[in-house]
């Protein structure tokens, strides 16, 4: 039966994103542990993120490393779902900011100093928190996912176990109890999308820089599916499912009277 389709197919793309997460998680840690491991260059005060020194543009040897740890830890996980190759400092703009990647460049007179080096980090700290809320949200997704397919394994298993024994087999009183179970199930499918609705409107973080919402969390892992909302919509077809079979019971039920 393609009733439950939806709800497997979500908790698979869920169990995925969850490993592209954690993946990208421990990216920011090896580089975020990179970088601090690297030492600062004194520098006069005020100078800022984007500092010159002199007028000819030199490399310096922090900042090339900085760059050399970004694109092995970060940027393949950044990167993964641009389809045309970028620039490596395109990516780190897209992640960091625009100052960081201009400072960071091979063509800029930047040296490595103390602000530069604590900018970078504060980015960098400041997306594996956003990642770690990611992360949060995708388990709360998923325990969402776990319930609701409990409930459709439940009502599908029946329904295809019922099939097996044709109605005009069934006296008055199995056609009463097989209604009354459907009317059950009904129900069920009710609470299914009520519940489902409840977590929609959910906001799942512990603080409010890098809270996800939680619909907008389901349109990003589900864009690619042919239903907005895999949950909501194995509620309907099942509850639909559910009132043709009722309606099918309800005709032998009045015949036997």
């Amino acid at each position: 039966m393609t009733a439950d389709t939806y709800v497997d197919r979500a908790r698979s793309r869920v169990r995925d994103e969850q490993e592209a997460v954690r993946a990208k998680q421990d990216a920011f840690e090896q580089f975020i542990d990179h970088v601090s491991s690297l030492p600062a260059a004194t520098v006069p005060s005020g100078t800022g993120v984007t500092a010159t020194v002199g007028t000819q543009f030199q490399t310096d040897d922090q900042c090339r490393a900085v760059r050399n740890a970004f694109e092995e830890t970060i940027r393949p996980h950044s990167c993964e779902t641009v389809e045309d190759p970028e620039p490596l400092l395109q990516t780190i703009k897209a992640e960091f900011t625009e100052s960081i990647a201009a400072a960071l460049a091979s063509t800029t007179p930047t040296t490595f100093s103390p602000e530069i080096k604590r900018a970078i980090l504060t980015e960098a700290n400041s997306r594996q928190t956003e990642t770690a809320a990611l992360l949060q949200a995708l388990d709360t997704e998923l325990d969402s996912l776990e319930t609701a397919a409990e409930t459709v394994t439940e009502i599908t298993g029946w329904l295809v176990d019922s099939n097996e024994r044709p109605l005009t087999d069934c006296g008055f009183d199995a056609l009463r109890r097989r209604h009354e179970q459907l009317a059950t199930y009904r129900e069920h499918c009710d609470t299914l999308a009520r519940e489902r609705q409840t977590d929609l409107q959910r906001t799942t973080s512990q603080t409010l820089d890098a809270g996800i919402r939680h619909r907008e969390l389901v349109a990003y892992l589900y864009r690619a599916f042919p239903v907005d909302h895999p949950v909501l919509a194995t509620a309907v077809r099942l509850d639909s499912l559910c009132a043709g079979c009722q309606r099918t019971v309800r005709e032998h039920l009045v015949r036997r009277v």
